[in-house]
């Protein structure tokens, strides 16, 4: 296979344009870091921020992807995988993730020290999802906790601390991500049942957990809401979380129990509609 496609087929494996779920929130852990520094970043900075959040997010789906490729094989819904139809090779995999892995060192290293320092946890977590499914339902909260690093990653590289914005943001990301990662699951409800697999709604079942998700997306416009105390942040700000609501409720208006056809609209459409909304109207308030 050529290079380019070959470079093609890694990124296609990894859903590479899906960075767009957690890219916004670690810009916007960027604004809020800035907003109360009272000191805007370097160029410098942002572009290592987003190196360090492309390398973390391209080796933990390389991983993902190498760890389950069993169970892709055996699931109809992801038996044309790259690894399992032999798009991909398994040594063309780990080679990426250990590409990818390198880059997410060497730009931690560029930041400061406890961005070094912690890496090593994020990507603990990032192995940890991939096994998840395997013993417990709460694989979801996972996720969320792997993807709330984006944020938090990035107010620790401006600043060089955890604060509590970068926390809450945190929180809001976990429980958004937890969300709608049960509404992925929910077209593997019945494979993950005869796999002997753990989810949300292999337990719950389909309408049980789509009030959790809801439940879990509340909670998540309470903890943006709470971030309004933030210097610098005000009224644009909230026009914004206010998008962000009805986008949710759309979201959620588009999958039920009884009808799962929208759920790529409701997954890939509206979630990163959602990102994109947050760091927007904060990075909107903020410059204002």
């Amino acid at each position: 296979m050529p290079l380019f496609a070959k470079i093609r087929a890694l990124l296609e494996m990894i859903k590479f344009s899906h960075t767009v779920f957690a890219f916004p929130f670690a810009l916007t852990g960027a604004t809020l870091a800035s907003l109360v520094s009272n000191r805007w970043p370097t160029l410098l900075q942002i572009v290592w921020i987003c190196l360090a959040m492309v390398g973390a997010r391209s080796a933990a789906m390389g991983l993902n992807r190498i760890i389950d490729a069993g169970i892709d094989a055996r699931n109809p819904r992801t038996a044309n995988r790259h690894i399992p139809a032999g798009t991909v090779s398994s040594r063309e995999a780990w080679l990426f993730v250990v590409g990818s892995t390198a880059l997410l060192l060497l730009a931690a290293w560029q930041l400061n020290p406890l961005c070094l320092q912690l890496s090593p946890l994020a990507l603990l977590f990032l192995v940890l999802y991939s096994y998840c499914k395997r013993f417990t339902a709460l694989a979801h909260l996972v996720l969320g906790i792997c993807l709330a690093a984006a944020p938090i990653g990035a107010w620790i590289a401006l600043r060089g601390d955890i604060g509590w914005p970068a926390l809450v943001l945190g929180f809001g990301v976990l429980f958004w991500v937890a969300g709608f990662d049960i509404f992925y699951a929910l077209q593997d409800m019945d494979f993950d049942r005869e796999a002997g697999l753990h989810s949300l709604p292999s337990r719950l079942g389909a309408a049980r957990s789509i009030r959790l998700a809801r439940l879990f997306h509340i909670v998540m416009v309470l903890l943006l809401l709470s971030l309004v105390v933030v210097p610098g942040l005000g009224v644009i700000y909230l026009l914004g979380i206010a998008l962000v609501c009805a986008l949710l409720v759309y979201e959620h208006r588009l999958v039920s129990a009884e009808d799962l056809s929208r759920l790529d609209a409701a997954f890939f459409n509206m979630n990163g509609y959602i990102s994109v909304t947050v760091f927007a109207f904060t990075l909107l308030d903020a410059v204002v």
